[in-house]
């Protein structure tokens, strides 16, 4: 009666493990051990990386970057440096749902965005994200294979560009003061080539007779744009829009008061005082009954 070998090549993890098995039929005979062995080594040496013992436990590098910021759509990677490895494989693993994202230099998620990235005999093991989006932030840990394991821990905030006008979404201006507005563009990729500026709907011209308006825009990490419009009329009402090339846009509306008080603050105003003095009248009914 014929028998089946099975032979499995295995790696363990904490958390999961790869398993390689092959099952042969044979004639009653084992199978050649030096296969398995050969096959062990290439398995290890292209996904795990063999490394020769040497004293001392394996530890990772103190100046591994804890905290990664990355942009939605741009690829991000975390990295992890581990010094004395010897033959302890690294993993990497998402904290949200526990999942084991790679071992090795072998990707175990079916998710393409994610993707192992080591060079042979380096420090280095890095995971890559391919289009990362707002709800891969959270926190990852890089892994050594040790009994516990220990690990690493990188936590990612990927944010997306966007655009302000502090102070807004509603300016109260007096005529004649000046219209003060400052546009704060953040998270993007580089700084802006350009930022306009539109005023009910139209492109505002820096060069027209109305004069006294002037712009000052400052490119960085954060980059920002001044729009200044000096002796405000009440033809400068309306909303202003702020467009960077390389994020969305933002708005504010511009009210030029000319003494009078809004008729917005008037009637939150008269709601307020209205609210109190029934409030009032509520208590006051509240205590006589209490007192009689």
């Amino acid at each position: 009666m014929a028998r089946a070998a099975a032979v499995c090549l295995f790696t363990a993890h904490f958390l999961g493990c790869i398993i390689v098995c092959r099952q042969d039929s044979t004639n009653n005979r084992p199978r050649d051990q030096s296969t398995v062995s050969e096959s062990s080594r290439r398995f290890r040496t292209e996904f795990l990386e063999d490394w020769p013992q040497t004293p001392g436990a394996p530890y990772f590098d103190p100046s591994t970057p804890e905290n990664v910021t990355g942009l939605v759509g741009h690829p991000v990677t975390l990295l992890c440096k581990v010094k004395n490895l010897q033959n302890r494989t690294v993993s990497w693993v998402r904290h949200r749902d526990i999942h084991l994202l790679t071992v090795g230099r072998y990707t175990y998620t079916s998710d393409q965005r994610f993707e192992a990235q080591h060079k042979p005999r380096s420090e280095e093991w890095a995971l890559r994200i391919r289009s990362p989006q707002r709800r891969d932030s959270g926190q990852y840990e890089c892994q050594i294979s040790t009994t516990p394991p220990i690990g690493h821990a990188v936590h990612l905030n990927i944010v997306e560009p966007e655009t302000e006008i502090m102070g807004g979404p509603d300016l109260f201006i007096y005529a004649g003061s000046t219209i003060n507005l400052t546009c704060i563009v953040r998270h993007t990729p580089e700084p802006p080539n350009t930022i306009n500026w539109t005023h009910r709907g139209k492109t505002i011209n820096f060069d027209s007779t109305r004069g006294g308006i002037s712009l000052v825009t400052e490119k960085g990490i954060h980059s920002s744009s001044r729009l200044l419009v000096q002796s405000a009329r009440t033809t400068d009402a309306g909303t202003y829009q702020c467009a960077p090339d390389n994020a969305q846009s933002a708005t504010a509306r511009v009210h030029v008061l000319t003494g009078e008080t809004p008729a917005a603050m008037q009637g939150s105003a008269q709601w307020a005082s209205s609210f109190n003095l029934q409030t009032l009248i509520s208590i006051a009914s509240v205590i006589y009954f209490l007192i009689v």
